[in-house]
């Protein structure tokens, strides 16, 4: 059984010594355990000290690709390196260490294929309260996104069995922890949480220059998440809105013109007409959608097994 442990990295040669000491060397039913790091694009010695440290493998970019790209870059590797877990954690040590046995625990007894961390938001001193707040709601709206209980959907602390990792495909450039929960969800994989612990701050993050940003970012990958794998059910029920204040508009001018007041309320029956016609587009485009969205299935399908062919005989010829 391999572990290999991830880290994405930005510049992160101040803190990734931190991280690397604070790594598991053993954990009971794991036979082999690795460290990669993803360098974004990192302008300082990010890379040395990785060497330095003693990392086994460096995935480098020329420039910075985002946090999304990275993840997926990181994740590729590990599977073309024969990982049978990869877990992912962060290079500014937010994480404990310790708790990666935690995290692999459920998927070493086959209970689930992944495992996110749960930190303690209401605890963590470095949270504001309008963060932790923020935090709370963001993880509520995933929950019923995915139609999942994970009750910690940004925390970037998680383990995934190399089935789930075949399988992940993230499409926005921004972060993979939303979107992931979300296509995890909708795909019935085995998911579950475990609470960890997490240490103090060393560095502001970097994902967000401010909360309303993050807050605006996350609802729009979220959204789209949810449109690409249940666009049916989204357009139906915008289209059913639609639809339901067309009929109301039109009752009302009905109403009016039955006892004699139509004459004035023109308006009234232009808009239901208005709104009728895009309630009928809408679900249209829903019906649309749905088409599309099977055939992301068959897509999705096919990537798995090209992957599972392609890492497969990679790391058959690593063994021979």
């Amino acid at each position: 059984m391999k572990l290999i442990i991830q880290i994405p990295c930005y510049n992160e040669e101040e803190t990734l010594e931190l991280a690397y000491n604070d790594l598991p060397r053993h954990i009971d039913g794991i036979d082999t355990i690795e460290y990669l790091i993803i360098n974004d694009g990192s302008s300082d010695n990010t890379v040395a000290k990785a060497r330095e440290l003693g990392f086994h493998h460096v995935v480098s970019f020329k420039r910075n690709k985002g946090l999304a790209k990275g993840f997926m870059a990181g994740i590729d590797a590990c599977l073309h390196l024969g990982a049978d877990i990869i877990v992912n954690t962060d290079a500014d040590n937010q994480y404990c260490g310790a708790d990666i046995e935690k995290i692999v625990r459920p998927i070493l007894e086959e209970k689930a294929d992944i495992v996110i961390g749960e930190r303690p938001i209401d605890n963590t001193e470095h949270f504001s309260w309008k963060k932790k707040k923020f935090q709370h709601l963001g993880s509520w709206v995933v929950r019923v996104a995915s139609g999942t209980d994970i009750p910690d959907a940004p925390s970037g602390f998680r383990a995934y069995s190399r089935e789930a990792a075949l399988r992940l495909n993230v499409v926005n450039e921004y972060t993979y922890t939303l979107e992931t929960i979300i296509q995890a969800g909708h795909n019935k994989v085995a998911m579950t949480s475990v609470p960890i612990r997490t240490n103090g701050e060393t560095r502001p993050s970097r994902l967000f220059s401010s909360m309303w940003k993050y807050m605006k970012r996350s609802s729009t990958v979220i959204t789209r998440s949810f449109v690409m794998y249940k666009p049916l059910k989204f357009f139906s029920t915008l289209g059913a809105i639609l639809l339901l204040l067309g009929l109301i508009l039109g009752i009302r001018f009905l109403v009016y013109f039955f006892t004699g007041e139509g004459d004035g309320h023109i308006q009234s029956l232009i808009l239901t007409a208005v709104l009728m016609m895009t309630g009928f587009q809408t679900i249209t485009i829903g019906l649309l959608g749905d088409t599309i969205a099977a055939n992301r299935k068959i897509l999705e399908d096919v990537q798995y097994r090209v992957r599972k062919m392609e890492c497969g005989s990679e790391q058959k010829n690593s063994e021979e």
